[in-house]
């Protein structure tokens, strides 16, 4: 071997064992998810679900570390301080990473201050309506709601809560004028509109699934590729006459930027394995109305780009500022 050729192989063997030993050596240490919700929720569900099966595979502790508030930007802001060194990372939702920069005029992190890792989940939101709304199918309710413009209400989670652009950018697509009734959860958007005091509105699928084996909401359509096995006689969008619409969000992960590429990867690749094993997905994801996806980091990186294209055009669309 050549005197230079052997310096420059020397040189490639010292770099290179640096993003091998980190692929080989990581964890070594404690993993902290955080997750900007409440404790007992489906994604703290989902979180803690993964946690626990990745603690198994790793034979290190994985800590789900619940900070809720301000839209998921408390979570995000801690995330994106931590040390890019793969051992905090942030599950959330398109809120964090397309929503709240159109949403505010001033958010405490960037997007560009996270590292994509996967995206693990999507959700699709499904459109209910009160019991003695007088129309059975979506086509019905849109007519219905055109010869009623302005006297239709719907109700969301909150102005710029994921239900609330979904909507907004639905009655720019039928050119429906109805009327926002925000509240703070869920789950008394959906007493109200089984008591018939608000006419519609999107709501997570698990969510709104058992009022509607009850009889005390009617299921208009749902998000989605496919129909819900948690609804199976309500029909997709497309199904029903709007293949352009999607009604969907996600929850992913995200790392601070910095944090290695190996340990990026090393992530994604067994949370994949994970969310898409038969038995998880039976046990935490269809019950809940979540499709596993769990892609490579530059899969969501690419995602991404798109995501937040739709995501300025919905909060455009739906009027929405939160300051």
């Amino acid at each position: 071997m050549k005197p230079l050729t052997a310096l420059f192989t020397l040189a490639l063997a010292a770099l290179a064992p640096v993003s091998v030993l980190h692929a080989q050596g990581y964890p070594s240490q404690p993993v902290k998810i955080v997750v900007p919700y409440t404790p007992g929720g489906p994604a703290d569900v989902l979180a803690r679900a993964l946690g626990q099966q990745l603690s198994q595979k790793w034979g290190q502790q994985v800590i789900v570390d619940n900070k809720p508030g301000a839209n998921e930007m408390i979570a995000a802001q801690e995330v994106a301080r931590a040390p890019g060194d793969g051992y905090t990372l942030l599950m959330a939702s398109d809120a964090v990473f397309s929503l709240n920069k159109h949403l505010y005029a001033k958010i405490p992190y960037e997007p560009t201050d996270f590292v994509p890792v996967s995206k693990l989940v999507t959700a699709n939101l499904m459109l209910v309506a009160r019991p003695d709304l007088p129309a059975t199918n979506l086509k019905e309710f849109v007519e219905f709601a055109k010869q009623n413009q302005g006297k239709v209400n719907y109700s969301s989670v909150g102005l710029g809560g994921v239900n609330h652009p979904a909507m907004a950018w639905f009655n720019s697509l039928t050119s429906l004028d109805m009327q926002h009734v925000p509240y703070k959860g869920l789950a008394q958007a959906l007493q109200d509109m089984a008591a018939s005091r608000v006419d519609v509105g999107f709501a997570v699928i698990g969510g709104a699934a058992p009022l509607l084996t009850a009889g005390k909401l009617k299921g208009l359509a749902v998000a989605g590729k496919s129909r819900s096995t948690l609804a199976p006689n309500v029909p997709t969008f497309a199904e029903a006459g709007y293949p352009q619409f999607d009604a969907s969000f996600y929850f992913a992960i995200a790392a601070p930027k910095g944090t290695p590429d190996a340990a990026a990867r090393k992530f994604a690749q067994d949370a994949s394995d994970i969310v898409n094993n038969p038995e998880f997905k039976a046990k935490y994801l269809s019950n809940l109305g979540f499709d596993a996806v769990g892609d490579t980091p530059e899969q969501f990186a690419t995602f991404l780009v798109g995501d937040r294209a739709l995501a300025e055009k919905k909060v455009k669309v739906s009027g929405a500022k939160l300051d």
